[in-house]
């Protein structure tokens, strides 16, 4: 894309330093500072039909209808999507700005509608994420989470037929360790470290949603996938809202398959075997 073009017609502004902040499966990722003043986040699409419209959807419906920090969008095409800088960075967060970001969380999970699942279609990464309206969590989250993103490891020799049989058998019987939320929350959906940016002990923003209504827990078990959060985190969330019994040593692992599942469609290696593991300690 050629970025000055860009700037002049959507913006009426020249840019004077363009930094690369690199990029994913999705998109090249770019700081824009413009003679006027403004910075921008300016994504890119990596060729073929892109989805970035989808994640700015995402961001205007956050924006919307919780309090959850996000980039303002300025701008949602296809392939091409314009957003505020925000003033943080991802990485560790010390124990003020994990409290703050349970604070959040929370508030974002108060949020809710009547059935799981979302108005449309949304975005894991670069992976469709299916969200027909549905009356149930469990019917949900094995119809549309789990085996859905089995099927897809499956198409790209990701999983094994024998793994899809193991993880069919095991979802059958998922009424066995999980139980329904007292209701559908809005959930960040991705949620891990690099796409939480802070400042101090503030959070600045929350990025690259994959939004939908669902259980919280499944945001809670996301975040120790790769230690984003520790005990601050969800001592601070215990103390707004709840977290039932068993959490940690059941439901967690449980809930984790997903992003593993999408994991290993993504990358394979590893994750496959991160989740096969998890399906194999409940004796399949």
């Amino acid at each position: 894309m050629d970025i000055p073009a860009f700037t002049r017609q959507h913006f009426n502004s020249e840019p004077i330093r363009i930094i690369s902040l690199g990029g994913g499966c999705i998109a090249d990722v770019r700081r824009v500072d413009l003679k006027d003043g403004q910075t921008l986040i300016v994504k890119v699409a990596n060729g073929g039909d892109g989805t970035l419209n989808i994640e700015g959807d995402m961001l205007r419906y956050l924006a919307a209808h919780s309090t959850l920090p996000v980039p303002a969008v300025y701008l949602s095409e296809p392939d091409a999507l314009a957003m505020e800088w925000l003033d943080g960075s991802s990485g560790s967060l010390n124990h003020k700005a994990e409290r703050h970001a349970a604070e959040l969380i929370a508030g974002l999970h108060s949020v809710s509608v009547a059935r799981f699942g979302f108005d449309c279609d949304t975005l894991i990464g670069p992976l469709r994420q299916p969200n027909p309206w549905t009356d149930t969590w469990l019917e949900f989250f094995r119809d549309q989470r789990l085996l859905y993103m089995t099927g897809l490891a499956f198409d790209a020799s990701e999983l094994e037929r024998g793994d899809v049989r193991r993880i069919e058998r095991f979802a059958a019987r998922l009424g066995d360790w999980l139980t329904e939320p007292s209701r559908p929350a809005l959930l960040h959906g991705d949620l891990w470290g690099g796409n939480i940016l802070s400042s101090g002990d503030r959070i600045a923003g929350f990025i690259d949603p994959a939004i939908y209504y669902g259980h919280p827990e499944m945001d809670l078990a996301f975040s120790t996938l790769f230690g984003t959060f520790g005990s601050a985190f969800f001592d601070r969330y215990r103390e707004i809202s709840t977290i039932d019994g068993g959490f940690f040593e059941t439901r967690r692992d449980i809930y984790n398959l997903y992003p593993l599942l999408v994991h290993t469609r993504l990358f394979g290696g590893g994750y496959r075997d991160q989740a096969m593991r998890i399906i194999a300690s409940r004796g399949f």
